[in-house]
């Protein structure tokens, strides 16, 4: 399983609705590559760029920015963030 789950915060939803971006927690062992494909193909989405960062908790996670042609808050619908 390469995603884990939606962060859901302030900072999160503040990227998102400013930056067009989405921030997961995903597998410590996915590349960006295998991140990409992963969330592309289960969403449907262009993703134009994604950053990835080993939480102090040692998590990893990724902050995808979506293509201009999708809307983040759409797809956090979809995926019932909110």
């Amino acid at each position: 399983m390469t995603i884990i789950s939606p962060v859901v915060t302030e900072k999160a939803t503040r990227l998102m609705e400013q930056n067009n971006t989405l921030t997961f927690i995903v597998d410590t062992d996915a590349t960006k590559n295998e991140i990409t494909d992963k969330f592309e193909y289960t969403y449907d989405v262009e993703i134009e760029n994604i950053n990835t960062m080993i939480t102090p908790q040692g998590k990893k996670k990724a902050i995808i920015t979506l293509s201009s042609d999708y809307d983040a808050e759409e797809i956090a619908g979809r995926i019932g963030i909110f």
